[in-house]
């Protein structure tokens, strides 16, 4: 059994790569059974933390399982949001292969499937990317869209400036410029990605304009939402799957419930597109919207890319 740290991710899932692992894999037949997401009580902290369990399969070789915790108060600890481990086993015998970071490995998937969907749904001359967010996502988010679209220009927004300037530092070959408010920037971009922890709306229906393509990652809980009705009834939207999307993230599932918009204005999935059984975007001045909420298929194919790669150098 092997363990595969933070840095060997890196290493061995390069964005191009990664990308086109998970494309392969939706267009495959995995087996993913629902993923258990337990809400529980954090005291201490007088907010809830989440635990993730996410299981995957593929038909003879390959099986995993995420085990995660989601705790939102851990920045004031110098600790990351989202920790845990992912077990990847063989399949035939049930050994242990390996054990990844699973924080690493979910932010490295979570982008390349962002900037997967965007190859369908964002406007193949994007130039101007918006990133709302500047939390462990965004320095992921924003190579996988450079490694999709030609990006020339980055908007960083987040709560603290002095981390959005840290992070723009460590990105000389993108033009990164940390903003104090994103808002005057939403007109100008080309794909706007927002992955926050916020539980009320950032982007709204009023500032959208045509021809933008969204990549919502935030709004992890069906209490949690960032955007608003006006948004999410206007935009063409697509999502990583059916199941988790109209049922674990606010984003969707209030409006849903509220009669804003209903399950027919949801216009696909990953699996769709990247099987051509559905059209991304279809013409330049169209508003796409791509709802990600994490899917088992994704860790197990970057997981495997991962392992892969690594068993092949003799890394001890």
């Amino acid at each position: 059994m092997r363990f595969i740290d933070a840095e060997e991710i890196e290493k061995y899932s390069h964005y191009p790569a990664l990308i086109e692992a998970l494309r392969s894999a939706f267009q495959k037949q995995y087996k993913i059974p629902k993923r258990h997401h337990h809400q529980y009580p954090n005291p201490k902290e007088g907010v809830e933390s989440t635990l993730l369990l996410m299981p995957a399969w593929d038909d003879g070789e390959n099986l995993g399982v995420k085990v995660v915790n989601v705790s939102p108060n851990n920045s004031k600890y110098n600790l990351p949001t989202i920790q845990g481990s992912y077990l990847l086993f063989d399949l035939q015998k049930g050994t242990l292969k390996a054990i990844l970071d699973a924080k690493v490995l979910t932010n490295k998937r979570t982008a390349a499937a962002s900037a997967l969907a965007s190859g369908y749904l964002s406007r193949k001359d994007a130039k101007c990317l918006l990133m709302i967010g500047n939390g462990a996502l965004a320095p992921d988010l924003i190579k996988a869209h450079a490694s999709v679209r030609p990006i020339t220009k980055v908007y960083l927004w987040g709560r603290n400036f002095e981390k959005s300037q840290s992070i723009a530092q460590r990105f000389p070959e993108i033009k990164i410029t940390p903003v104090k408010d994103y808002t005057v920037h939403v007109e100008e971009a080309d794909i706007i990605s927002c992955a926050t922890l916020s539980p009320t709306p950032l982007i709204f229906g009023k500032n959208i304009k045509a021809g933008q393509h969204y990549d919502l990652v935030g709004a992890y809980k069906p209490d949690m939402r960032e955007v608003d009705d006006e948004f999410i009834s206007t935009v063409s939207i697509h999502v990583d799957n059916y199941e988790g999307a109209t049922t674990e993230t606010g984003d969707l599932a209030i409006p849903l419930r509220e009669g804003v918009i209903t399950r027919d204005h949801i216009l696909s999935d990953l699996f769709e597109l990247c099987q051509s059984k559905k059209e991304g975007r279809k013409n330049e001045m169209e508003i796409t919207c791509f709802k990600s909420v994490g899917h088992a298929l994704e860790d197990l194919a970057g997981a495997t890319l991962v392992f892969d790669a690594y068993d092949k150098t003799g890394a001890d």
